[in-house]
């Protein structure tokens, strides 16, 4: 063997070796517009998300309002996944429905072709997923705002990718304990899941809740794409403390690692990446700095852009 076949066998290896799983996940997370903007201060992200996707072993790229769609489809093509955060903008029109609107787009098409890209919503994320994969604006008003409540598990929920590697008896401290935060005036109800044939045929339900008077999806994963949302909050658990009802109980803890495990491990199975070590460095987020926000907002700490 000639020293260029060898050295082609073994590149040949290592990249059937490395091919198995990204172990350099990076995750976009899409800002929103700021309710009240300031020089430099026009769109936020909330620290939290950031430290979630961190704490299980991914970076985190901001994904920028109101750019080209260009720009988006270059940077699509350069990270692992991406999260679409809770907030408090439109899901119909809004800097941060267009950017979502593209990325979701892009990655049903990219999942068609086998390129694994996954997608996941917390609260406003998972209401503009519902509104994206339905094309309607659904959601009823619920009596939910600032609430722990436990999950309602369907009987899909078992055998659900999201939930299948949970030990069992996290699942029954889900299922008896109020482990999940609730921060939402707009839910999307099982009576509207159930009568939406969109919805019905392209997310499987995980959770329900209620708030006493409506009924309520959770928690869904795609049948057929790795798309995902909750309709409460993870990643507050572990990192957000300016709010009495949030749980810091040792399974709520666990409950927001086992949530961003869970993600960071779909991440893991894209391969895309940026052209250049350079591009990459430019484009996390080590480049922006938190702000501490915690005396004044729900947040603890947010970036600014």
């Amino acid at each position: 063997m000639t020293l260029l076949s060898f050295c082609i066998f073994l590149s040949c290896l290592l990249f059937d070796s490395s091919a198995k799983t990204n172990d350099r996940p990076i995750i976009g997370v899409l800002a929103q517009e700021v309710y009240s903007p300031k020089p430099n201060q026009s769109s936020y992200i909330a620290a939290s998300y950031v430290k979630f996707l961190e704490s299980a072993g991914a970076r985190v790229v901001p994904v920028m309002i109101n750019q080209t769609l260009e720009e988006y489809k270059t940077l699509f093509n350069s990270i692992n996944g991406i999260l679409y955060p809770g907030g408090g903008v439109s899901i119909i029109l809004s800097g941060y429905e267009r950017a979502a609107k593209i990325f979701y787009d892009l990655a049903i098409e990219a999942n068609k072709r086998g390129d694994y890209f996954p997608v996941w919503g917390t609260c406003l994320g998972f209401e503009q997923l519902a509104y994206l994969t339905s094309g309607e604006s659904l959601l009823s008003h619920t009596n939910t705002s600032g609430v722990a409540l436990p999950l309602t598990f369907t009987n899909e929920a078992k055998g659900s990718r999201m939930f299948k590697g949970f030990p069992a008896e996290l699942m029954k401290d889900l299922s008896s304990e109020p482990l999940t935060e609730n921060s939402h005036k707009w839910s999307l109800a099982v009576l509207t899941y159930n009568t939406n044939e969109q919805l019905r045929k392209f997310y499987k339900v995980l959770s329900t809740n209620t708030d006493g008077d409506t009924e309520f999806v959770s928690t869904v994963e795609a049948y057929d794409y790795p798309i995902y949302g909750t309709q409460w909050h993870p990643e507050k658990n572990a990192f957000e403390w300016t709010r009495p009802y949030i749980p810091h109980s040792p399974s709520a803890i666990k409950t927001t690692f086992y949530m961003a495990d869970f993600f960071v491990s779909e991440a893991r199975k894209n391969f895309h990446r940026f052209e250049s070590e350079e591009d990459e460095s430019k484009a996390l987020i080590y480049n922006h700095s938190p702000v501490y926000t915690g005396m004044q907002s729900a947040f603890e700490q947010i970036y600014y852009f």
